[in-house]
């Protein structure tokens, strides 16, 4: 028996046949407060798909400071390198990112590592001798 990998469905359709709809018809598919936002912003969306095909057939990085825009068919394999608010987060599109924001996928925040508790800082260290 052959294992092969579970092919990519996005409510049911392939990602082929998502390529081929516009972004308004591409916005059918999605929850509501990601088609209102595609449907007040599809122009500045078609306008940045048009850049990043450009961009990328001429093997450019693709840079960004739009956290804010609907990822959408189009943008599906490439390459897109968002900003933090620091530096560039390099940014691999793939399928299971359709309809969520950019900024979702570049952190502006750090982990935080806490280090060890200093003396007097606890109540079992606050008694111990300082030498």
């Amino acid at each position: 028996m052959e294992l092969r990998k579970k092919e990519f469905k996005f409510k049911g359709m392939n990602l082929e046949d998502l390529q081929k709809l516009n972004v308004r018809e591409f916005a059918k598919y999605l929850r509501s407060r990601e088609r209102r936002t595609i449907n007040r912003q599809f122009q500045a969306i078609e306008q940045f798909v048009e850049k990043a095909k450009t961009k990328n057939t001429n093997d450019k990085k693709i840079k960004t400071h739009i956290r804010d825009l609907i990822i959408v068919p189009e943008l599906v394999g490439m390459n897109i390198q968002i900003y933090n608010g620091n530096t560039f987060i390099p940014v691999q599109v793939t399928g299971e990112m359709l309809g969520h924001k950019f900024g979702e996928f570049a952190p502006t925040r750090k982990r935080i590592n806490h280090g060890s508790a200093g003396v007097g800082s606890t109540k079992g260290s606050k008694h111990k001798s300082k030498k």
